[in-house]
């Protein structure tokens, strides 16, 4: 099996796609000839031409506009939105068109578009380009959200989200673009169910459950965790609308404690979410409260301070420490 960065994996799952497919295209500001800002489409141009790799305008309304159009006519397109704080002018078509669609036609229409978005921090980068809104989309009903955390599943995330007929967000953490791993590409393994959670690590005494960049830092939570002589579960989320509720009730049933870990704001997050159901489908398992980690209830701060707005090791650990305080 090849390695590969989590960005070339990407890569790698869209040119297949477009090979097996003539009727996907890809489009977007500058993924063209610059191969996006962090390269995830470079060389596809180069590969298909520009009929099938277009260079937007810098209007993100319009690509998600064009896409909807597109999959009505039978393509298959793959809008990619810059940064995630640029989504917000293409928020409407989303919501009210892309997510609705198909109910609204009462099962007569399918608009099978994609929508890859960079989301999340640690980047050092400027106001509007290191925000976490995958709440924002997972409320409406319609869509379907993605967040890979390792280049295996980010490379048969983006072919299954593809070959979707309903609409798929998929938010790729860019902080990950660099994390390298093993891509199985002739077999997806336990990624034939992307939209199925995935145990990463078992354990017996503590759930913690994150996606897409925390993973990383929740495994290394879990390995500090061991020297101290807890054993701790790690589960992936992976997918954030449909969320896999039986994996995660079954870790916490095994577990009786569980730590929700994610880099958007703790308050109105997808961990209340899980925290309610888990409170719900297995409160007599619960040794202790269901303890969120995530960002503040803040704008995103300046690059410099961003560390200290980040979920980390110590912060995961810390509510571990709570957890087991009970």
């Amino acid at each position: 099996m090849p390695t590969m960065t989590l960005a070339k994996a990407i890569n790698a799952g869209l040119r297949d796609a477009l090979a097996a497919d003539e009727m996907v295209m890809l489009m977007g500001e500058d993924i063209g000839a610059l191969g996006g800002v962090y390269r995830v489409t470079e060389g596809l141009k180069a590969e298909f031409g520009e009929d099938r790799v277009v260079d937007s305008p810098l209007a993100e309304s319009g690509i998600v506009g064009t896409s909807i159009g597109l999959s009505l006519r039978g393509y298959r397109p793959v809008g990619e939105i810059q940064f995630d704080g640029f989504v917000f002018p293409a928020f409407n078509q989303i919501t009210t068109q892309l997510a609705k669609l198909h109910a609204r036609s009462r099962g007569q229409l399918t608009v099978p578009v994609t929508i890859r978005i960079p989301y999340g921090g640690g980047i050092g980068s400027v106001e509007h380009h290191s925000e976490s809104p995958e709440a924002l989309f997972a409320h409406t009903a319609g869509l379907r959200i993605l967040t890979p955390s390792n280049p295996h599943d980010a490379y048969w995330m983006t072919r299954h989200a593809i070959e979707c007929e309903d609409p798929v967000i998929v938010f790729e953490p860019k902080r990950r673009y660099w994390l390298k791993g093993e891509v199985d590409l002739e077999s997806p393994g336990t990624s034939a169910d992307p939209f199925r959670a995935h145990v990463v690590r078992e354990g017996a005494d503590a759930t913690i459950v994150a996606y897409g960049p925390l993973v990383p830092v929740a495994l290394a939570a879990a390995e500090a965790a061991a020297e101290d002589g807890r054993s701790v579960e790690v589960v992936d989320l992976r997918s954030l609308s449909p969320i896999d509720f039986d994996t995660v009730t079954a870790s916490v049933q095994k577990t009786g404690r569980l730590v929700v870990a994610h880099e958007a704001p703790t308050f109105g997050g997808l961990g209340g979410e899980i925290a309610a159901r888990v409170s719900e489908r297995a409160f007599l398992s619960l040794e202790a409260p269901v303890i969120r980690v995530g960002g503040f209830h803040m704008p995103y701060p300046v690059s410099k301070v961003e560390g200290q707005y980040l979920p980390d090791i110590d912060r995961i650990l810390e509510a571990l420490d709570r957890a087991f305080a009970y």
